[in-house]
């Protein structure tokens, strides 16, 4: 680290999140953005996410009030990769004119979607490598969506090293559907593949959810034994009704998990005035603080947060980037305590 850095000065546009002084070869933490919303099925611009995030990271103070020092932590955050960018705007072009197609009832044309998949195939292999890279020099990895379909690379990568591990998910979707509009990698069907196609991931906790379709429910409950749910209407009612404080409801979310934890944060899984320009908004979701609480309790539990994705901010809005460099410091600075 830089000897003259001054944690209570103002930040330098190094490039680097919130200005820290440390660079990839340094930094025990990488950031990865992956500029990615090929299959976004409502609103655009969560590819332009990670660069929100950034811009708006330059102007965040460096306390963490759990934890002392944090801004030593060793963080980098990659560049934006120009040829995912590309990719992402040229596979955005074709989804959007079979989406077209489907909402206006005219004919599905199938090169449209096969062209899309496989483009999303060639994404996914960017990340693993890209995580699997990082991984063998020992770094730990932390995504920056992008829609919520890009985590899947890295956690193949992950569970090659990790072994057996459990996903906090928080998040207003189940993300459980087959495919989503022909869309095999959709971003409504990240831990439907996950779970699918990677074996190790022995649990899958909700937190949060607030809209599925009838299929996702069904499969759910169909595979209880790896996937626990805890909606917000579960949540509301429980404090609605004094039957539990919020924080014996977090020791309960906790309980559910393996000793190894990967977080999955999807911004939509807060109120949506936190996250106004996220990709697909629902009314209700945590509010910030019960987010950050809930993080809080994997450190408290004793279980090791192995990594973890932050998806879907918004980049109309400078607000949407503040609201989402504040969730990935917490992130990046959990990770932290576990190295």
């Amino acid at each position: 680290m830089q000897k003259d850095f001054d944690p209570s000065g103002y930040a330098i546009k190094n490039g680097n999140f919130i200005g820290l002084p440390y660079d990839q070869e340094n930094a025990k933490i990488i950031l990865l953005p992956v500029p990615w919303e090929a299959t976004v099925s409502y609103a655009a611009g969560t590819a332009l996410g990670p660069s929100n995030i950034l811009e708006a990271s330059y102007q965040l103070d460096l306390v963490d009030w759990k934890f002392g020092n944090a801004w030593e932590t060793p963080i980098y955050m990659m560049p934006v990769d120009a040829s995912i960018q590309a990719l992402s705007d040229s596979t955005r072009q074709l989804a959007t004119q079979h989406i077209d197609n489907l909402e206006q009832a005219k004919a599905s044309d199938p090169n449209l979607v096969q062209q899309v998949n496989q483009n999303s195939e060639q994404l996914n292999n960017w990340v693993y490598e890209q995580s699997k890279a990082f991984l063998k020099k020992g770094k730990k990895v932390g995504l920056v969506g992008g829609e919520h379909s890009v985590p899947l690379g890295y956690l193949k990568a992950l569970a090659e090293q990790e072994g057996e591990f459990g996903i906090l998910q928080i998040d207003a979707h189940c993300d459980l559907r087959a495919a989503y509009e022909g869309f095999t990698y959709s971003h409504a069907s990240i831990f439907y593949n996950a779970l699918e196609q990677i074996p190790q991931i022995t649990q899958l906790t909700q937190v949060g959810v607030r809209d599925a379709c009838q299929a996702e429910f069904d499969y759910a409950h169909a595979h209880n034994d790896r996937i626990t749910l805890y909606g917000v209407n579960y949540i509301r009612e429980q404090l609605y009704a004094q039957f539990q404080t919020y924080h014996e409801i977090c020791q309960q979310i906790i309980d559910s998990l393996p000793p190894k934890v990967y977080i999955s944060f999807d911004i939509d899984g807060l109120d949506p005035k936190l996250c106004p320009h996220t990709g697909t908004p629902v009314p209700e979701g945590l509010e910030y603080m019960e987010a950050v609480h809930l993080l809080h309790q994997i450190i408290n539990s004793g279980r090791r947060i192995i990594g973890f994705d932050l998806c879907e901010v918004g980049s109309a809005s400078e607000w949407d980037g503040n609201v989402g460099a504040r969730i990935l410091y917490k992130l990046a600075v959990l990770l932290g305590r576990c190295l």
